[in-house]
């Protein structure tokens, strides 16, 4: 699956979900590691849990299953990895401590209108 439709549908699984502040950036000029980064955040470790399953159903759906999924256990961050595209989802407090858009936003623009 192409990777703009890969991030459009991770993006329409996590606003499904409830996700919140949801950030879709753009790092094909930055990395080869991908060529999408999505950041959301989740309510609760129940509710981080709950987004980052939807986001790999729904990819393993459209035929495009996961490389893997990290962070489960706990909640606090979950990352699925689609390949192309990587999909954060943390609690609030540990997306505000890690900042990881700031990251990547200070060299690439949000791909809010590309996605």
């Amino acid at each position: 699956m192409q990777s703009k439709k890969l991030a459009s549908l991770a993006k329409a699984a996590l606003d499904d979900g409830k996700a919140r502040d949801v950030r879709v950036i753009d790092v094909r000029k930055l990395t080869t590691v991908a060529d999408y980064m999505i950041i959301a955040t989740g309510t609760s470790d129940r509710h981080v849990r709950s987004i980052a399953d939807r986001v790999a159903e729904r990819a393993t759906q459209a035929g495009c299953k996961p490389l893997g999924l990290e962070g489960e256990e706990g909640g606090e961050w979950v990352l699925v990895d689609l390949q192309d595209v990587i999909v954060h989802v943390m609690l609030g407090r540990v997306r505000d401590l890690y900042k990881l858009e700031n990251l990547w936003e200070m060299q690439a623009p949000p791909a809010e209108a590309a996605v």
